[in-house]
């Protein structure tokens, strides 16, 4: 398939990778364009700003989780009719888990998707040491095809100039333009990143960012670089299992407190023959009609208060998992299951209580990296040394104040042991990590399963409507 493609790339981490993405996206969906964004990486915040701006769902794409199989199959069906395709990397171009490779690194990516890179850099204290910064990295890699550099926070028309002739003169790749320090089109950063869309994000900021482009950057010079892309196979044709209609009703908490999903995820659980519906933990008072419940991670400890007012929502919580109702929980779901989460100014918020813990939040001491997740017994996502790979991203810590059974074991990207992971009581399972699920799909497919046979258990066997 034609794909036209380009991915945004850094020098580093904090160029302004983000800004740039929701300029571009905002900048071509104007013009009337189709775009299709991704997101290179464990990444939760920025596909959520990528949707709002494009209006079409962002997806997650990593070497190390998934490898370029999967990644190709996953962009290429999300692709498919989209007039252009933008992806936003991760760190550095060639930053990764490992100093020495470059697994799971956006320069990977950009190999596995043979996609042109449009090149990220920080312009606003250089000049002519932008012409080293290209050819280094052009040089770097010469199997990697780093097509054109956008500058961004350049604050005159003049040092762009610059800029640009110092790149002209010594390299062949093009500069399609810059970007202006805005504050006013600026995104605020926090403990986990950027704000989430959900609570900063808004028409007029993706307008500005999109109007800043058309005035300052070569549109049409990215489509052509993003038209040059070569050919990909069609991802191919996964057949169509056979469901009698959605069947099982799955709640998806989602809200400010729980907005961190895997496109895929869901994706792969509505393929298993479920029917997704959203509730709020924060503001709804009765569970939806569902039998199984996913609760994804998010900024639960920011909305504590809230959370721990509406007593109504963890009752009912508590009361699905005690008649056996399946429960799914990553991360802030982990932490809104447990007795209470202890917030950065150590105030304690009574949580659900499935879990003899306290999830209390730390200034420092974060727990990062790629984790494969071993099922170190049965559970509800699969069966004794089932393995899938996902990723840690959080300040908190559990503080046990009593006895918990895990189902899981970690290990990081070098293979190193990382301890137990995965709560477990009756039917519910909760998690630090979020899985990716299409690094094996198997484990959709049992969750859903574990739901139905669930369902059919609490109707006495007899089949449901």
């Amino acid at each position: 398939m034609k794909a036209p493609r380009i991915i945004i790339a850094g020098t580093g981490s904090n160029v302004g990778k983000t800004t740039v993405t929701l300029a571009l996206l905002a900048a071509f969906t104007a013009r009337g364009r189709m775009v299709q964004s991704f997101k290179a990486g464990p990444d939760f915040i920025d596909p959520g700003h990528h949707q709002a701006a494009t209006g079409r769902p962002s997806r997650n794409l990593d070497g190390w989780m998934l490898g370029r199989e999967v990644n190709r199959a996953i962009f290429t069906r999300a692709a498919a009719g989209a007039d252009l395709s933008i992806v936003e990397g991760m760190m550095g171009l060639f930053d990764s888990s490992s100093p020495v490779n470059e697994l799971g690194s956006t320069a990977e990516l950009a190999k596995q998707l043979d996609a042109p890179v449009l090149l990220v850099i920080d312009g606003s204290a250089m000049a002519r040491s932008a012409a080293a910064m290209v050819e280094g990295f052009v040089r770097f890699d010469p199997l990697l095809n780093i097509a054109g550099v956008l500058f961004n926070r350049v604050n005159s028309d003049g040092h762009y100039r610059l800029l640009k002739a110092a790149v002209d003169q010594r390299t062949n790749v093009a500069v399609v333009g810059y970007l202006r320090t805005d504050p006013s089109a600026s995104i605020p950063d926090r403990h986990l990143g950027l704000m989430t869309a959900i609570e900063r994000g808004s028409a007029d900021l993706y307008e500005r960012l999109g109007r800043a482009a058309a005035e300052t950057v070569d549109l049409d010079l990215i489509e052509h670089l993003a038209g040059s892309s070569v050919e990909l196979p069609a991802a191919p044709i996964v057949p169509v299992k056979q469901h009698t209609g959605r069947d099982i009703r799955i709640g998806i908490a989602y809200d400010q407190a729980f907005c961190f999903y895997y496109q895929d995820n869901l994706d792969l659980l509505e393929a298993e023959g479920a029917r997704l519906i959203r509730f709020s933990p924060m503001s709804d008072h009765t569970l939806p009609d569902v039998d199984l419940l996913y609760l994804g991670g998010g900024y639960p400890e920011l909305h504590g208060e809230a959370l721990a007012a509406n007593v109504a929502m963890k009752r009912a919580i508590r009361s699905f998992a005690e008649r056996g109702g399946v429960i799914y929980a990553e991360c802030g779901g982990l932490m809104y299951l447990t007795k209470a989460i202890r917030d950065f100014k150590g105030r304690s918020h009574e949580m659900v209580g499935l879990f003899a813990a306290e999830a209390g939040m730390r200034r420092s001491g974060l727990t990062l990296g790629y984790r494969t997740v071993e099922f170190s017994r049965p559970c509800i996502l699969g069966e004794l040394g089932t393995v899938v790979r996902g990723h840690e991203f959080h300040y908190s810590a559990l503080s046990a104040t009593g006895p918990l059974d895990y189902a899981c074991r970690l290990t990081d990207a070098r293979g190193e042991t990382k301890g137990p992971d995965g709560l477990v009581t009756k039917k519910t399972l909760a998690l630090y990590t979020h899985l990716h699920f299409a690094s094996r799909p198997q484990v959709a497919e049992a969750l859903v399963e574990a739901a139905r046979q669930s369902r059919l258990n609490a109707s006495g066997g007899r089949q449901a409507g």
